[in-house]
Order: C-alpha cells, then structure tokens, then sequence
C-alpha cells in the first residue's frame, strides 16, 4: 500500500481555504482524504461540534498535552491555542490517506521541519478589499475582530514565499480546480506510482 500525502493548506481567515477544502474531498470522493481534526482553546462558533470541526479544550488541558509532546505543531493565535496531533497524522498516512492540515505559516514551518516531504499550499485572496468584505460578509466577528484579522492577514501573506504553491482564490471554480491539480501531482510522482504499480513495472522489466 502506498501511503498518504500531508499537504498543508495556509491563508488568512477568509481566504476560503476551508470552503476549497470540503469542496475537493465532495469532488473526489472516491480517494482516501481526511481534514485533520486541530485541538483548540477556542469557544466553538454556531455550528461547529467537538470531534468534528476541532477538538475543543481548555487552556491547561492543551499546555498539558504540549508537556507531553503530542503535536506535531501547535502556536497561539489571537490569544487562543491551535494544535495538530502527530499520532493521528502518522497513523493516517500510514493506511494511504491523503491527509490536509489547515495550518497557519507557523504550524507550518515547524511541520515541514519534521516532514520535509509535506506539500505546502498558499491559499491568497484576491485583494485587500475583497478579503475584508468576505470577513464582514459572514457576519461572525465584530468589527474591532475583523481589523485584528485584516492586520494578521498582512502578516500571512509576507510569509507566501515559503510556500510550495500559491493560489489565488479568486473564482472559486478556478482555485478548486488548481487545488486538484496539486493533490494530483503529488499522487503521480515517481515515489508513489512505483509502489502503486510495482507488479507492473516487475512484468515489464522481467527478463524472459
């Protein structure tokens, strides 16, 4: 069995790297992907359910588990706690998931220097303007929030030259299908295939 991809995907909040996300694990439905689930010290937004969205706990829970070495990578963000399990990363990479963290610049420096391998993505919107009205367009911030987040964003975006790709998310369409064109590449490179296909290449090479 082949195993999985680690692909992070970074962007400023509203950058709609989540909404990329869930639209390429509908359209390809049919490989092997999951969204690793993050633990935060964050309150849970409308709609979000533990376990599901992020794993949910309190401050001294989740200092406690950095004592202990259970991320992969964590840091604080606006003055809360993000964390990625490295347990759960291995353990699903290990059965040929494609796996995709949705990770700040942070996360993933400290990533990549555990998993040189990873495939990092750099998910930017179109402009200042537009990333604003997203922000206030989805109603879940007040305004003092949404200035905290434009200045983060600016911070965000000086970092895209670490990234392996970039794509601007303009038309959603457009970015969904770059997005796919990424993950593709990755499952085609030489490491993987020839493992896929290694009865193949027996056949082919077999002196007869």
């Amino acid at each position: 069995m082949t195993s999985g991809n680690l692909f992070i995907l970074s962007a400023p909040s509203g950058a709609g790297k989540s909404s990329l996300i869930s639209a390429l694990l509908k359209q390809d439905a049919e490989r092997a992907m999951q969204v690793s689930v993050s633990t935060t010290t964050r309150d849970p937004r409308p709609g979000e359910e533990n376990g599901v969205h992020y794993h949910f706990v309190n401050k001294a829970s989740f200092e406690q588990q950095i004592k202990d070495g259970v991320f992969y990578e964590y840091a604080e963000v606006f003055g809360n706690y993000y964390g990625t399990s490295a347990t759960a990363i291995d353990e699903q990479l290990a059965q040929g998931i494609d796996v995709f963290l949705d990770i700040d610049w942070q996360g993933a420096q400290q990533v990549r220097m555990k998993k040189p391998d990873v495939t990092t993505i750099f998910i930017a919107p179109p402009s200042r303007k537009e990333l604003e009205n997203r922000l206030k367009n989805r109603g879940q911030d007040s305004d003092d929030v949404i200035a905290g987040r434009m200045a983060q964003a600016q911070s965000e975006c000086s970092h895209y030259q670490e990234f392996d790709y970039i794509i601007v998310n303009d038309d959603f369409d457009t970015a969904l299908n770059d997005l796919m064109t990424i993950v593709n590449n990755q499952r085609l490179k030489r490491s993987q295939q020839a493992i896929k296909h290694q009865d193949l290449f027996d056949d082919l090479l077999a002196n007869d």
